[in-house]
C-alpha cells in the first residue's frame, strides 16, 4: 500500500520502520527532521496535505487530542488532501469523544476513519509486537489489517469509531493503578529489610506476577528511568479517564489518587521520567529508596 505516515516519536519512528520493512511504500511530513532510517526509504513531503494526497493509508501517531485535531484540520492538514476512498487511522492515546468529532468530519469526505491506539511501549514498537486496539467499521478494520499485521501482535477489533480510545484509557488506568502497587510492594520490602531484587523474583512466580512486575519492577531497581512512557503522556491519559468518568458520573477513586502521585512527581521535575518513576514519590514520601534494600 502506499501509506501515508505522521508522526516519528519514540514509537512512531518504529512502527514506521516496521511498514517500509513490510514492504510498503511511505510517505511521510518533512517540516521536522526525518530520521535517517526512514528517510531513505521513504518519500518525504512539504506538508500534511501531501501526505494524504499520495497516500492511501494515513496513520497518525502524536503525543494528545489537540495534536491530531492540528494534523487533520490544519489549513494544509490532511483532511485537506483526502479524497473519497481513503481511510485515516489515529494511532495515537486521545479523547474517545473527540475521536468521534473528529471521525464525523472525514467520514463526511468520503473516507473511513479508523482509531487504533496502541499499548506496548518502545519495546513493543521496535519488536512489532504492540498490543492494538481498534474501533471502526469491520470493511475499513480488514482493509487496514495487514498494516497492524506488521506493527503489533494483539490485534481486537473492539466496536465502533472511539470503542479503540476508550479501550486504551481502560489500559492507562490497569496500568497506572498496577505500577503504583508495585512501587509500593517493593517499597514496603525494601524498607522492611528484605532484597528488592529478591522480593521481585519470588513474587514473579506467584499470582502477583504481571509485566509491569517484570519490565517495571525491574526498572524501579536498577534506577532506569529513561523513557519509555513519560510521565507526562500518562498524566494526559489518567486525565481522559477522569474526564470520561465525570461525563458519566462515574467514580474513579485509586485513578484519581494515582494521578496526584503522577502529579507529585511532576512537581518534582519528573515529567520526562519514564511512568515506573512514579515510584520515586512514594520514596520521597518515605524517605527510602528500593534500591536501598
Amino acid at each position: 500500500m502506499k501509506v501515508g505516515f505522521v508522526g516519528l516519536g519514540i514509537m512512531g519512528r518504529p512502527m514506521a520502520h516496521n511498514l517500509m520493512q513490510g514492504g510498503h511504500q511511505l510517505f511521510v511530513y518533512g517540516k521536522r527532521t526525518v530520521p535517517p532510517e526512514i528517510r531513505d526509504g521513504a518519500t518525504v513531503c512539504d506538508t500534511l496535505k501531501a501526505v494524504a494526497e499520495q497516500a492511501e493509508v494515513i496513520i497518525i501517531m502524536v503525543p494528545d487530542t489537540p495534536d491530531v485535531q492540528n494534523v487533520l484540520f490544519s489549513p494544509d492538514g490532511v483532511a485537506a488532501g483526502v479524497k473519497p476512498g481513503k481511510t485515516v487511522v489515529d494511532m495515537s492515546s486521545i479523547s474517545p469523544i473527540e475521536t468521534k468529532v473528529f471521525a464525523a468530519e472525514i467520514v463526511q469526505k468520503g473516507c473511513d476513519y479508523v482509531d487504533a491506539p496502541v499499548s506496548g511501549g518502545e519495546v513493543g514498537a521496535k519488536a512489532a509486537s504492540l498490543t492494538i486496539m481498534v474501533g471502526g467499521s469491520e470493511a475499513a478494520f480488514n482493509r487496514v489489517k495487514p498494516l497492524f499485521e506488521l506493527m503489533g501482535k494483539n490485534i481486537t477489533l473492539v466496536g465502533d469509531v472511539g470503542a479503540g480510545q476508550t479501550t486504551k484509557v481502560a489500559n492507562q488506568i490497569i496500568v497506572a493503578l498496577t505500577i503504583e502497587a508495585v512501587g509500593e510492594a517493593l517499597l514496603f520490602a525494601s524498607k522492611a529489610g528484605a532484597d528488592p531484587a529478591k522480593v521481585r523474583q519470588a513474587l514473579m512466580g506467584g499470582f502477583a506476577s504481571s509485566r509491569i512486575l517484570e519490565v517495571h519492577g525491574e526498572r524501579m531497581i536498577k534506577r532506569t528511568f529513561d523513557p519509555g512512557f513519560r510521565i507526562e503522556l500518562h498524566q494526559k491519559d489518567l486525565g481522559l479517564a477522569l474526564s470520561g468518568a465525570r461525563a458519566l458520573n462515574l467514580s474513579l477513586p485509586n485513578t484519581a489518587t494515582t494521578q496526584e502521585l503522577f502529579n507529585a512527581a511532576a512537581a518534582l521535575g519528573g515529567k520526562g521520567w519514564d511512568h515506573s518513576g512514579l515510584v520515586r514519590v512514594l520514596e520521597h514520601l518515605a524517605g527510602h529508596e528500593v534500591a536501598k534494600g
